[in-house]
C-alpha cells in the first residue's frame, strides 16, 4: 500500500470518518487491481 493512501487511512481511522474510509478502501481495490495485476501480467 502506498505511504499516502496508509497514512489518509490511519487519520480517517482516527477520525471515525466512515465515508472516507469507504472512499480510501474504494481507492486501494482499484489501485491493487490496477497495478498489481499490471505487474504480475508485465513480468512474464
Amino acid at each position: 500500500m502506498p505511504n499516502w493512501l496508509l497514512n489518509q487511512m490511519q487519520k480517517a481511522f482516527r477520525k471515525k470518518d466512515l465515508h472516507q474510509i469507504k472512499l480510501l478502501n474504494q481507492c486501494w481495490f482499484f489501485y491493487r487491481k490496477r497495478f498489481v495485476h499490471n505487474e504480475k501480467t508485465s513480468s512474464h
